[in-house]
């Protein structure tokens, strides 16, 4: 049984993983800012499932939280950084303050989270940090430049961290989804939305499911 610590599970493709990964019998670290919206989960799950709440902008919430997985299951075998926030728009309408939001959320967490994690994996000589990335770090989004830019650096974490952390025993890897039907994407605008469907093979968005699928490979 493995012990699972993943942001952003209040909705979307976190709270797509976490279901997995319950449901597989592991134990899960299921986080979010705000832990009404993953009760349900804990309930459902009340032996291997714990409730944090969490803010991953910040290391003392970060510090916390990874003491709590520790005091309840003993170790940390798998970190997701999932949580990740987006926006549509256009680039003379960002302020400075709204790009340095998006790279707080979705690249510096990263560091932060991984940074936590990987020091208790250390010293078990095993783990896996799993980063939630994005297809639109590969070829762009015609609006939200933030977005695309904090996934790209991600990939560029990712692969080095894969190559420092490795002689630790710790795997480095991470899952870049298409356009999936999560509340972040709903919320963009719906051209955007439809524009982006169109270049999926299959005519239609993923699902959180399709993405948790692959995390848990």
């Amino acid at each position: 049984m493995k012990t699972w610590l993943i942001t952003g599970c209040s909705s979307g493709i976190g709270r797509g993983i976490a279901k997995a990964v319950l449901k597989k019998g592991d134990n899960a670290v299921v986080t979010a800012r705000d832990t009404s919206k993953i009760a349900d989960l804990v309930d459902q799950y009340p032996n291997t499932a714990l409730g944090v709440a969490l803010d991953i902008t910040k290391k003392e919430s970060i510090s916390a939280a990874v003491k709590q997985a520790q005091e309840r299951f003993g170790t940390i075998d798998v970190l997701i950084n999932n949580a990740g926030v987006s926006d549509s728009k256009h680039f003379y309408s960002y302020e400075d303050a709204d790009f340095d939001r998006v790279m707080n959320i979705n690249l510096r967490s990263v560091f932060l989270m991984s940074k936590a994690a990987a020091e208790v994996m250390k010293k078990q000589k095993k783990g896996v940090i799993l980063n939630t990335s994005s297809m639109v770090s590969i070829y762009g989004q015609p609006a939200g430049v933030a977005y695309p830019t904090s996934k790209f650096a991600v990939n560029g974490m990712t692969k080095s961290l894969a190559r420092e952390l490795g002689k630790d025993g710790i795997r480095v890897n991470a899952v870049a989804p298409g356009i999936i039907a999560t509340d972040m994407v709903k919320a963009l605008d719906p051209n955007m939305i439809s524009a982006m469907a169109k270049g999926v093979p299959v005519q239609r968005l993923g699902e959180p499911e399709d993405i948790a699928n692959a995390f848990l490979f």
